[in-house]
């Protein structure tokens, strides 16, 4: 067995440990295939105001703007699929949502993971990355072997389907690397045909603009009126392109306690969303990704779906 082989089964051994569900490892380079997209996704405006996805368009693309003397991305899924949902009567969050911030819980994991990879193999430099940097997290995880992009613009695989966080170490250790997998999508369009916005607006092409996920999460001004009554119960993200998804049969229940369906949350009654308080909000949500969007933004988002059912 050659090092480079010693190296890279060490490296997805301790990320097992670590509790990751997959680990793949791409060639640093630049990612030609990905530069096309991304500027006419950019220059069509389907980022709406996510204006900090202008920035950096050179560094999304090539990694050693980001490490200089990137060798190799180690791509990483950690699964979010919780074992207990919240009531269907009930508003929604997305299920990522659920327990703690997973960039704190991811960073803690992949800061262990470059240790052990320093005590182990050497004088490694790398960085860290967990969708907070200008990193195409997706398009990694592909090229290394760990899924395929599906229309819906996830990251899919046949073994878990897609409710799974992706993380990367960019290091200058060269490694074994994995090769990409054929599409599975076939001629599905559920998630499609089930998006109520129209955000999918062909096959593998999502204008992000018009997720309800950008409206209760990225939207800081008011929600516009045209897409009212199509958030179901959604106040914070939506999961149903995964939720339509046939390989997510397949979702297995996490096992990170960091994720787990936070108490409180799940006893949050319809009244107690719309009566909520600052006080409950930080106390339910003192942890959680929600804290993203603000007091001020969930309220918006509740007031506007119970605004709208009472319209329809």
């Amino acid at each position: 067995m050659s090092v480079k082989q010693q190296f890279t089964n060490l490296i997805k051994q301790k990320a097992t440990e670590l509790g990751f569900m997959y680990c793949g490892i791409s060639k640093a380079e630049f990612l030609e295939e990905e530069a096309p997209r991304l500027e006419n996704w950019l220059n069509n405006q389907m980022h709406g105001q996510m204006h900090y996805m202008e920035n950096h368009f050179d560094k999304r693309l090539d990694p050693h703007l980001l490490v200089p003397g990137a060798k190799s991305v180690v791509s990483l899924l950690l699964n979010y699929y919780p074992p207990e949902t919240l009531p269907e009567n009930s508003l929604q969050i997305s299920k990522y949502a659920y327990g703690q911030d997973y960039h704190f819980v991811i960073k803690d994991k992949l800061k262990s993971l470059l240790t052990y990879i320093r005590e182990n193999i050497g004088e490694v430099d790398g960085r860290a990355f967990v969708d907070s940097a200008p990193v195409l997290d997706k398009a990694w995880a592909k090229k290394s072997g760990l899924g395929w992009i599906g229309k819906n613009s996830n990251l899919i695989t046949t073994q878990v389907g897609s409710f799974y966080f992706i993380a990367e170490l960019i290091i200058d250790l060269e490694l074994e690397y994995d090769g990409p997998i054929k599409d599975y999508c076939g001629t599905c369009t559920k998630c499609l045909d089930a998006c109520p916005t129209g955000a999918i607006t062909e096959p593998y092409v999502v204008d992000g603009s018009k997720c309800i996920s950008y409206f209760t999460i990225e939207l800081k001004d008011k929600i516009p009126d045209e897409v009212g009554g199509k958030f179901g119960n959604w106040v914070f993200g939506c999961d149903i392109c995964q939720d339509v998804c046939p390989w997510n049969r397949f979702s297995k229940p996490h096992q990170e306690p960091a994720f787990k369906l936070e108490p409180a949350l799940q006893h949050l009654a319809k009244n107690d969303w719309r009566e909520l308080t600052e006080d409950v909000f930080r106390q339910v949500f003192r942890k959680s990704a929600v804290k993203r969007t603000g007091f001020n933004g969930l309220l918006r988002n509740i007031k506007f779906v119970e605004e709208q059912k009472e319209k329809n």
